[in-house]
């Protein structure tokens, strides 16, 4: 693709490997449009964030396709993982240590199967206190990280789809399909919780973003690799 594709707009599938921050992987693509093909300017955004400790589908507007950002970050979204039973972390992942441990000896595949239709349809679900929402003017984690009890407000959000994929405890994998804003860590807290229990995620993959699936997804690095070697077969 040339400058011009670039600016024109393109929708831009990538694979954001483990420990990137969605900002370092759209900030490496700007470096290399701009190194690799002159171009002084150019508009470049995600359409909804990845934690570092997730990998999976980011997609990436250039150009004129930026205005569609807020239409893409509300579709559907699709998530695989684990969840550690019988544990839990105060960030609800493996950003910091487990803080509590509880009993599993109870829980089996008929329980885990029936606490899952609980969490089906419209639910009410607290953020976690280690996330990026902002309360009085400052990140959630940023109150965490002070030491400081704040109150988080539950918001609404939907499960339309939750499967169990592999039970052997304390390991459940799963995949879930879900409305916008819908914290997967949370999820892993609230189902440890509902099977009498405590969890915490170890694993998540963004697989899917409405009908953009990671499977056509490209690596950043590949990407930075290919911008300008290209540009003069077109």
């Amino acid at each position: 693709m040339t400058a011009e594709d670039f600016l024109a707009g393109q929708i831009l599938l990538i694979d954001k490997p483990l420990h990137w921050t969605s900002f370092q992987a759209v900030n490496k693509m700007k470096w290399a449009l701009k190194s690799k093909l002159g171009l002084k300017k150019i508009k470049i955004g995600h359409a909804g964030t990845l934690d570092p400790l997730a990998s999976g589908l980011l997609l990436v507007c250039t150009g004129k396709a930026t205005k569609q950002i807020s239409e893409l970050q509300g579709q559907t979204k699709e998530y695989t993982g684990t969840f550690y039973i019988g544990a839990t972390t105060p960030s609800y992942d493996l950003e910091t240590e487990i803080n509590e441990t509880f009993p599993t000896e109870h829980i089996d595949e008929n329980l885990i199967q029936q606490t899952i239709q609980k969490f089906l349809g419209e639910i009410d679900q607290k953020p976690p206190i280690f996330s990026a929402i902002k309360k009085d003017g400052k990140r959630l984690y940023e109150h965490a990280r002070a030491g400081e009890e704040i109150e988080i407000a539950s918001r609404k959000t939907t499960i339309y789809e939750f499967e169990i994929t592999r039970i052997a405890l304390p390991e459940i994998d799963f995949r879930v399909q879900c409305s916008k804003g819908t914290y997967i860590r949370s999820l892993a807290y609230d189902f440890g919780k509902a099977l009498g229990s405590g969890a915490h995620l170890t694993v998540l993959r963004r697989t899917k973003i409405g009908d953009f699936d990671v499977e056509n997804a490209m690596d950043v690095l590949a990407f930075v690799d290919s911008i300008g070697s290209d540009a003069n077969e077109h």
